[in-house]
C-alpha cells in the first residue's frame, strides 16, 4: 500500500455499549450470554463501600453465576496488583472479568485479562499492539465520569521497578461490553467529580488536536466539550441531580470514544510521568497541565483550538489572533478553579529537583507521538515549572 494512503487511514473501535439508568442491573444477563461459569469482579475499597460491587454481585447471583471479588486496587494501579489479580483469576478458575469502578479498577482489570490470556508479566506488553493473544471477556461498569477506560483501547499500569506508568494500547483491552449507568456516579465526592470531569475535558481536547484525529473522533470530542462546559460545575455543586450526572457520564463516554481512536498528547504524557513517579492523582494532574499545554501547542494547531474555544462558549474570534491562545487557556483555568482545583505541584510535595527526571519520563511516553507540536525534555520541564507554584 502507498505510504501516503496508509497514513491517511483511520479506524474507530468501540465495545458494545449499553447506556442509561439501570444498565448495571444487566451484568448477570450479559455474563450469562458470554458463557461465564465463574466471574472475577475487580473493584476497589471505595466502590465496595459505596455498594456498587455488591449490586453487581447480586445480579450475578440472580443469574446463578458464582463470582470472587478482587479489591486490592489502589489509585494508579500497580503491576503487582495486576499480577495478584491474575493469580486469583487462575486459582479460582474464572473465565470472565467484570470491572466495577473508576479508571484504576478498570485498568487493573484490563491488565489482569492480558496476563490471564498471555501468561507473561504485565510490563511485557508496554507499547502499541504488543498483546498477541486475547484475554477473557471483559464487562466494564464505570462509576466515575471521566476516565473512559470502559470504552478505550488503553490500559495504564504503574511499573513499580522503574517508577513509570506504562501504556498498553491494544484492541485486546477494549471491553466486550460497557454497561454505562450514570446512577453509579452519585456517590462520587465533589473533588472526584471535579477531577474526573476535568479528565474528560482533557481527553476531548487532546483527541481533537491529535495528529491521528478524524471526523468521527472530532464529532465526539466537540460534543463532549460542550457537555462538560454545560454540566461539570452544576454536577459539582448539585451532586444528586441526575440530569447533570447523566450529561457528565455522556461527556465522559464521548471523550473516551474520541481519545481511544485518536490517542492523546502532551498533557497525558506529563500526567502519566507524575502519576508513575510520585503516585499523584491523574485527573488533578491533567487539570493543572491542560491550560499550559494549550499555550505551548497553540502555534501548531491554532484553528482546532479555536474550534474547541467555540465549543466552550468562548467568543474567540472577538479577540486578536495573538490573544486567542491566552483566552482559551484562561477559560480552561476558570473552569478548573470553579470546581476547586487550585493546587500547584509544590502543594503536592513535588520538588524542583524532580522536574528533570519527570520531563525525561514524559518525553518517552507514547502519548507524545500524536501531540500536534514536538516537545523535547527541556520544553517539558519548562511546562512543569509553570505549574510548580
Amino acid at each position: 500500500m502507498d505510504s501516503e494512503i496508509f497514513l491517511n487511514l483511520r479506524k474507530f473501535l468501540t465495545p458494545e455499549i449499553v447506556y442509561g439508568e439501570g444498565a448495571l442491573q444487566l451484568a448477570g444477563r450479559h455474563a450469562l450470554n458470554l458463557g461465564a461459569t465463574k466471574v472475577l469482579v475487580v473493584t476497589d475499597p471505595g466502590v465496595q463501600d459505596a455498594g456498587w460491587a455488591l449490586k453487581v454481585g447480586a445480579c450475578l447471583e440472580d443469574s446463578n453465576i458464582p463470582y470472587i471479588t478482587f479489591s486490592d486496587v489502589t489509585p494508579n494501579p500497580k503491576d503487582y496488583e495486576v499480577e495478584a489479580g491474575a493469580a486469583l483469576y487462575r486459582k479460582e478458575g474464572c473465565d470472565l472479568i467484570i470491572a466495577v469502578g473508576g479508571g484504576s479498577p478498570m485498568d487493573c482489570a484490563k491488565g489482569i485479562g492480558v496476563v490471564a490470556g498471555n501468561a507473561e508479566s504485565i510490563c511485557t506488553f508496554e507499547g502499541v499492539d504488543e498483546v498477541p493473544n486475547p484475554g477473557p471477556p471483559l464487562i466494564f461498569i464505570p462509576t466515575t465520569a471521566g476516565t473512559s477506560a470502559d470504552v478505550s483501547q488503553f490500559a495504564i499500569i504503574t511499573d513499580t521497578a522503574r517508577q513509570v506508568k506504562i501504556a498498553i494500547v491494544s484492541k485486546m483491552v477494549i471491553p466486550d461490553i460497557a454497561l454505562v449507568d450514570p446512577t453509579t456516579t452519585v456517590t462520587m465526592p465533589p473533588e472526584l467529580t471535579a477531577e474526573t470531569g476535568m479528565d474528560a475535558l482533557c481527553h476531548a481536547f487532546e483527541a481533537y488536536v491529535s495528529t491521528a484525529s478524524s471526523p468521527l473522533t472530532d464529532m465526539a470530542a466537540l460534543s463532549s466539550v460542550r457537555l462538560v462546559m454545560d454540566n461539570l460545575i452544576k454536577a459539582f455543586r448539585n451532586p444528586e441531580d441526575m440530569v447533570f450526572r447523566d450529561n457528565m457520564m455522556m461527556a465522559s463516554l464521548k471523550a473516551g470514544l474520541s481519545f481511544s481512536n485518536a490517542s492523546l498528547g502532551l498533557v497525558h504524557a506529563m500526567a502519566h510521568s507524575l502519576g508513575g513517579a510520585l503516585d499523584l492523582p491523574h485527573g488533578e494532574c491533567n487539570a493543572m497541565l491542560l491550560e499550559k499545554v494549550v499555550l505551548y501547542n497553540y502555534s501548531a494547531a491554532g484553528e482546532k483550538y479555536d474550534q474547541l474555544a467555540n465549543a466552550m462558549g468562548l467568543d474567540i474570534h472577538a479577540h486578536e489572533p495573538s490573544r486567542r491562545a491566552s483566552i482559551l487557556a484562561e477559560g480552561v483555568a476558570s473552569l478548573r478553579k470553579q470546581v476547586g482545583i487550585t493546587q500547584h505541584l509544590v502543594d503536592l510535595n513535588v520538588s524542583l529537583s524532580d522536574l528533570p527526571r519527570l520531563a525525561g519520563y514524559a518525553h518517552k511516553d507514547p502519548c507524545l507521538a500524536t501531540n500536534p507540536r514536538t516537545a523535547d525534555p527541556e520544553d517539558i520541564e519548562k511546562i512543569y515549572k509553570a505549574i510548580y507554584e
